[in-house]
């Protein structure tokens, strides 16, 4: 099994050779380039772990071509190789990103070692990029799905506010994901390798979110038997999210506003003020204008909150973005239960469609995962829809009313066979009637 791939530059086809073999019986795969541009054009073909390089090549010299290297491949480690060593080449080489600067000959017995240790941090730092971007895939805006024009708009603008350090305050319903958005936000931003804190200001007494935001001292109430960091500190350098904003009690609020204006707080019990450096993100579902009329929300507040805004759309204002966000959720619920469902039935997607959504994409998700559940086929069927999505579908001409008693049953027999994951015979035993009765019914609502 190879231990990693290796590049070896030297335009000395005898000893670039020998240097090669010796690498490959180490257990390496080796490439050759005997120029600068060949070895370049080597690395747009390749996955290289390693370079080796000679100093001077026939186009270029080994320590420039190592800047060349590291600002296009930063992952590749470079070792630099010469006839004729001396310190000033060596610390410009190191300087250059050179993992590290050997003279030819007199250090033959460090080659073997020093690629080893070379090829261990290459490796690793492979891994940490492989992470990142599959961090920056699962919370950044990748994971937004949707290409109706009011998402879109949505993504545009806060793709545009998430490099600079602006305040952001987005506005939705619930469900319509203003936390996804926020992650993306923070993930796209310079800040992105420090902590995304996220708190629902609604799920805390005024007193307790006050200590969860900015921490309180021992001794500064019952209970409080030691020093605690607030979120604001957690968060130093990266982000805070702050869910439900307009919860914020009026006395909170002027604390953030002091957090806002100069980037210090003091904490409970304390006298000396603490320094953070954070970028604040806020959402809400509430109209905040109207908050600030009525003398709820601090109107200083909302202007420095609001200095640049991304209103996410209702579910039901991008119903072409239904289809799919229920494949997405299909495919993750299908493999988490290990089950093999590929998709849905068009009267499935038509029940899909036809609905309002008051609960947005997060009532999509919970609906997806409940069919797939219940589903007992490779599609998802529209029978494994609860019974309100029924009567969101417009009834034709000559169709049953919804004021029918007819109608009333259909639903009813619909619920019913929801509840038994469409065992007919056990609906038919809920229902009272015998299984005839129930496949004539079936029949007679198109419910078959």
């Amino acid at each position: 099994m190879s231990k990693g791939k290796l590049l070896v530059i030297d335009d000395e086809e005898r000893l670039r050779k020998l240097l090669a073999r010796i690498l490959q019986l180490e257990d390496f795969d080796v490439l050759e380039a005997s120029t600068a541009k060949d070895g370049l054009r080597r690395l747009e073909h390749e996955v290289v772990d390693v370079v080796i390089s000679d100093v001077k090549l026939p186009d270029g010299n080994g320590i420039d071509l190592t800047k060349t290297i590291k600002a296009a491949y930063p992952a590749i480690e470079i070792i630099v190789l010469t006839a004729y060593g001396t310190i000033n080449d060596g610390v410009t080489a190191i300087k250059n990103g050179a993992f590290d600067y050997i003279t030819k000959g007199d250090d033959n017995e460090k080659i073997i070692p020093l690629v080893n240790k070379a090829m261990d941090k290459a490796v690793l730092q492979r891994r940490v990029l492989e992470l990142e971007n599959k961090l920056s895939s699962k919370f950044g805006f990748d994971r937004i799905i949707g290409t109706s024009p009011a998402i879109t708009a949505a993504i545009k603008l806060a793709q545009r506010v998430a490099t600079t350090d602006t305040t952001v305050l987005i506005l939705g319903e619930t469900g319509t994901g203003k936390e996804v958005f926020a992650e993306a936000i923070h993930q796209a931003s310079p800040r992105n390798a420090k902590p995304f804190v996220a708190i629902n200001c609604s799920a805390f007494s005024k007193e307790l979110l006050e200590s969860e935001l900015f921490g309180h001292k021992a001794g500064a109430f019952t209970g409080a038997v030691k020093d605690k960091k607030g979120l604001f500190e957690e968060a130093n350098g990266g982000t805070i999210f702050l869910d439900e904003i307009g919860e914020l009690d009026h006395d909170l609020q002027a604390k953030l506003l002091r957090v806002l204006e100069s980037q210090q707080f003091i904490k409970i019990g304390d006298t000396k003020t603490t320094k953070v450096s954070v970028r604040i993100l806020a959402a809400t579902n509430r109209n905040l204008q109207d908050e600030v009329a009525q003398d709820h929300f601090r109107s200083d507040l909302f202007y420095r909150l609001s200095v640049f805004q991304v209103t996410l759309p209702a579910l039901r204002d991008r119903k072409k973005d239904i289809g799919l966000l229920a494949k997405m959720f299909v495919h993750h619920f299908a493999t988490k239960v290990n089950a093999h469902i590929t998709g849905f039935t068009p009267d499935f997607l038509e029940k899909l469609e036809a609905y309002d959504w008051p609960g947005n994409v997060r009532e999509l998700k919970n609906i997806i995962e409940r069919a797939v559940i219940l589903c007992d086929s490779n599609e998802l069927y529209a029978s494994l829809l609860p019974y309100e999505f029924d009567a969101a579908l417009p009834k034709a001409s000559g169709n049953l009313s919804a004021f029918d008693l007819a109608s009333v049953e259909k639903l009813h027999i619909q619920r019913v066979l929801n509840h038994t994951a469409g065992n007919r015979a056990e609906a038919a035993r809920l229902l009272n009637i015998g299984i005839a009765t129930l496949y004539r019914k079936l029949k007679e609502y198109g419910l078959e």
